[in-house]
């Protein structure tokens, strides 16, 4: 990822601009430091997550914090490159900048997650909801099968696990010089993958991916992230904003 990518996905705010915005809902991305096959950058989590996350705050009155930028990518071990930290770590993190909010006026906080490893996540805000919606998981699997079908992607969601369709369609929109050419020929399917959690991703592809990069085009990746956006009503809602 290059200055120019970091510079515009990084929300450049001072004190007074947050003052100005008073918002009492907060955005953390939260990507990953993980193999993305041959052709994507191993910050594409984290690009995609800080991505929405811009095109959300650019829709909704929500303060957009600095992402996370390493997660959970322990099936990806195989691959150079891959960095991770444990679950506990992850779930100690997103718990102490939830309380920090809280402390400064901002009461609810949305996860916007871009690694589909982050499992934990989902405990993160199952944990708050007995003290009422305080925060929330997005996108949700429900999000992207809506997303998925309004941008026309045509790999089934399942076979579209990694480096495919759609992450490469979303870069190819929002940063096309982030895409290396050798995604058109990059295809590689695994329908069977039950046990990636015990045995990792490598025991199930040879380049990293899952998925059909081929299919993949700019006007796809702009018709996920308007999805998303209008799903993001919703999610706001359900929090009571």
């Amino acid at each position: 990822m290059d200055d120019t990518t970091s510079a515009a996905l990084l929300p450049l705010t001072s004190t007074v601009d947050e003052q100005r915005r008073d918002a009492d809902v907060a955005l953390l991305p939260v990507g990953s430091l993980e193999q993305h096959g041959p052709f994507l950058p191993l910050e594409t989590d984290t690009v995609i997550a800080c991505t929405i996350a811009q095109r959300l705050a650019a829709a909704h009155p929500v303060r957009r914090l600095p992402p996370v930028t390493i997660s959970c990518s322990h099936e990806h071990a195989a691959w150079p490159g891959t960095v991770s930290v444990s679950a506990r770590t992850l779930h100690a993190v997103v718990a102490d900048i939830a309380a920090s909010l809280r402390r400064s006026g901002v009461t609810r906080l949305v996860l916007v997650n871009g690694h589909g490893g982050n499992y934990v996540l989902g405990n993160v805000v199952q944990e708050t909801t007995q003290d009422g919606p305080h925060m929330a998981l997005f996108p949700t699997l429900e999000d992207w099968e809506s997303a998925h079908t309004a941008a026309g992607i045509e790999t089934p969601a399942y076979d579209d696990m990694h480096a495919g369709e759609i992450e490469t369609s979303i870069l190819l929109h929002a940063h096309p010089h982030l895409v290396g050419a050798g995604y058109a020929a990059a295809d590689e399917l695994s329908g069977d993958r039950r046990r990636m959690l015990t045995r990792g991703l490598a025991a199930y592809t040879d380049s990293g991916v899952v998925g059909r990069p081929s299919l993949a085009s700019a006007r796809k990746g702009k018709g996920l992230l308007d999805s998303l956006v209008t799903s993001f009503g919703d999610c706001l809602r359900a929090m009571g904003s």
